[in-house]
């Protein structure tokens, strides 16, 4: 039991650490982009993924407090759809300013979208879990996001 929590613990930490320093929505990346100002594209980058860090703690506080899943699964759906998009949120251009992004993100572009995929395949499989009502799926699941979370910031993410 102590173990699961530590686990759990972990893994939101580090997902939400890891998700702190990149953010935005589609949207706002594209319009960032479009006025021309790289900081415009990193802020709303780091904004949304503080965004993406709130939904992660909530799903922790849900898990711990063993709490309904509904709710997991709701927020696992709103955090895919950004991360299904998360490649276009560094648009050439946007490796300047307050980023902790590393060059890899353009130079390895390939290995950067499969990361994102990796991101949004863990977490269908957090929303599919939650949605069954199986508590035992959706904490594996929410460690394995973690862990994806983790992967790609080690490639593409300075410290």
């Amino acid at each position: 039991m102590r173990m699961r929590q530590a686990g759990l613990a972990c893994a939101a930490l580090a997902v939400a650490a890891l998700a702190g320093a990149w953010q935005a929505a589609p949207a706002l990346a594209q319009a960032g982009a479009a006025s021309g100002t790289a900081g415009d594209v990193v802020a709303e980058r780091k904004a949304g993924l503080k965004q993406m860090a709130g939904h992660l703690e909530a799903i922790k506080g849900i898990l711990d407090s063993r709490g309904a899943l509904e709710p997991v699964a709701g927020r696992a759906t709103e955090m895919q759809r950004f991360f299904e998009g998360f490649p276009a949120r560094f648009p050439p251009g946007s490796d300047t300013g307050d980023t902790r992004a590393l060059p890899a993100v353009w130079s390895d572009r390939a290995g950067f979208e499969r990361a994102s995929a990796n991101m949004v395949a863990a977490l269908g499989k957090l929303r599919d879990a939650a949605a069954a009502g199986d508590a035992g799926a959706t904490a594996t699941a929410f460690r394995e996001a973690g862990g994806t979370c983790g992967a790609c910031h080690r490639n593409y993410r300075a410290r």
